[in-house]
């Protein structure tokens, strides 16, 4: 009988080559003797170290068909820094963000190609697409919580990556809910369903619920924008605080906003990243004649 070869957990950074010989285990069989030996959650730990939330891209394109949405776009987003990304509807820089953890693979006739790399990981090879949206988090324009428990809603994701434990799923629980600043809000509310909370409310437990798996980046489309100055305020403030120790990129509409809370400012237009600097010099000198006119309100 000829021997087979059976690989698991390909893209965690081990690359576990488990053997299959001709005692003809099935994959679910490898896989459950993998964890039981605890090669998978080594290669899953491996692979996170990879993840250092520094982001680099060089040259990327991007088309929807035949329509070109990115084009050529280099830029370094720092580590432990909030990144901004503004610009007219339609000019690319939501289509850019997707990109960052692969959301856009779920578009049909989408192409992209360049080099996107965050830590030391090229997030377009080799690579576990689970484990990648596990370190790089999505926060999205309207509050989208599960139709589920508060407490199953932050630990959902913890679940999927295996942790199972009582203990260990009440202690994600009231961490991410302390990060999000929503614990004494939210502590006496655990089993009530998420979709009672208000707008505000339910956009922090999202955050919550992206914070639960430890994500090294967490990517925001226009997160505010649904909700009123008081929520607002609440997520900027969040923002600063969880920028400490993760890399926020933000999208924004909202010019203020963008000063209040970023570090770093990219301008997209028409597809093309004009201008990438400090915040307060892409605001108040920037080095282009057409970002000086979109952050001044003369176009946009």
């Amino acid at each position: 009988m000829a021997r087979k070869q059976d690989r698991i957990g390909e893209g965690y950074g081990g690359e576990i080559a488990l053997q299959n010989t001709k005692l003809g285990y099935g994959k679910t069989d490898l896989l459950q003797r993998a964890k039981e030996k605890g090669f998978v959650q080594k290669a899953a730990v491996s692979a996170d170290e990879a993840f250092d939330g520094t982001i680099v891209v060089k040259d990327a394109n991007l088309w929807y068909g035949s329509f070109q949405a990115l084009k050529h776009v280099s830029v370094e987003i720092p580590n432990h820094k909030t990144t901004a990304l503004i610009g007219p509807s339609g000019c690319g820089k939501s289509t850019f963000l997707k990109c960052l953890n692969r959301m856009n693979d779920l578009v049909p006739e989408c192409k992209v190609d360049g080099s996107f790399r965050i830590g030391n990981r090229d997030i377009y090879g080799k690579i576990d697409v689970n484990l990648l949206r596990k370190n790089v988090g999505m926060v999205f324009q309207k509050p989208n919580p599960f139709p589920m428990s508060v407490y199953d809603n932050v630990t959902y994701g913890a679940k999927t990556f295996g942790i199972r434990k009582r203990s260990e799923l009440d202690e994600i629980v009231e961490t991410s809910l302390k990060q999000a600043a929503m614990w004494e809000e939210l502590k006496d509310r655990l089993h009530q369903s998420a979709l009672g909370l208000s707008g505000g409310q339910q956009q922090r437990l999202c955050i919550a619920r992206a914070l639960a798996v430890k994500p090294k980046v967490i990517l925001m489309d226009e997160p505010t924008s649904a909700l009123d100055p008081i929520s607002t305020g609440k997520i900027e403030e969040l923002c600063k605080e969880l920028a400490k120790n993760t890399t926020i990129v933000i999208v924004t509409h909202n010019m203020q906003q963008a000063v209040r809370i970023s570090d770093r400012t990219a301008f997209f237009l028409l597809g093309e990243l004009v201008e990438f600097g400090d915040t307060e010099q892409v605001f108040h000198s920037p080095a282009d004649e057409r970002t000086s006119r979109y952050v001044s309100g003369r176009f946009g």
